[in-house]
């Protein structure tokens, strides 16, 4: 229960610190919404006749981006405190080695929930409605989020490997751009070339999107790609945790 308290007194001083970082409230708040409204009445006509057609398929796409996206800001916020000396001072409390890293991917999820309910209030708002039932609309923000505790592991161990915050927003939104829109978070697959719909319908994206998108509009099957990325998740945890933890006892064991 102290390493709890621990680490929950950890994921508020990281909540507190965007208080002081407006750009990074930005990013929470302007930046999915902006995404959203240029996908939707820039894009919709072309792809699905209408942005009032194309709000129920690209809404989920838009949560799936924006979750990705937040978790940089996990590994960014890790090495300001690796390259500030804050890390040196948690080595001197009485804390467990862990409660660091997972206070801030606690924080982490509780601005991913916010952005969640933010990206669902201006889609309401912009005429989404609701296909299904508010049980699988949990269940997909459940899905997202425990997709976004894996994921954030990723930006960890860039966090801990990178030289300054700079170098962990190059390399991540870099690496995400790509992996995001080859994906069928934005389009349908089968508008695709078929050379690159093999690696489309694998990518955990598209997997995810498809998975939110039939919990939220009941189009297409929802259970399979669901577990798919349940599956994708706790590989993703498996590989990059352990990893994680090796290089920052490495890095704080060189000083």
């Amino acid at each position: 229960m102290k390493a709890l308290d621990q680490t929950l007194a950890l994921a508020w001083r990281s909540l507190v610190q965007v208080r002081r970082n407006p750009w990074e409230l930005g990013d929470y708040s302007i930046q999915p919404i902006l995404f959203l409204v240029l996908f939707l009445f820039v894009f919709g006509g072309a792809i699905a006749g209408s942005p009032e057609n194309y709000l129920a398929f690209v809404l989920p796409g838009v949560i799936v981006m924006n979750m990705l996206f937040v978790t940089v800001y996990v590994g960014h916020g890790l090495n300001t405190d690796l390259t500030r000396g804050v890390f040196d001072r948690f080595r001197a409390l009485p804390i467990p080695r862990w409660a660091p890293l997972a206070g801030r991917i606690l924080a982490d999820v509780v601005k991913q929930l916010l952005c969640i309910a933010l990206l669902l209030v201006v889609g309401f708002l912009l005429g989404f409605r609701l296909e299904t039932s508010w049980a699988h609309l949990l269940a997909m923000v459940a899905l997202v989020l425990t997709f976004a505790v894996a994921f954030s592991w990723v930006m960890v161990l860039v966090g801990v490997i990178a030289r300054d915050p700079e170098h962990v927003q190059l390399f991540g939104f870099t690496a995400l751009f790509p992996v995001t829109f080859v994906s069928s978070a934005f389009v349908p697959v089968d508008t695709m070339p078929v050379w690159l719909q093999g690696f489309v319908q694998a990518n955990p994206v598209s997997l995810l999107a498809d998975a939110a998108r039939g919990l939220m509009n009941a189009e297409g099957p929802a259970l399979e790609p669901a577990l798919w990325s349940l599956a994708w998740a706790l590989a993703i945890a498996l590989v990059f945790a352990p990893l994680s933890v090796y290089a920052l006892n490495r890095r704080l064991a060189r000083g």
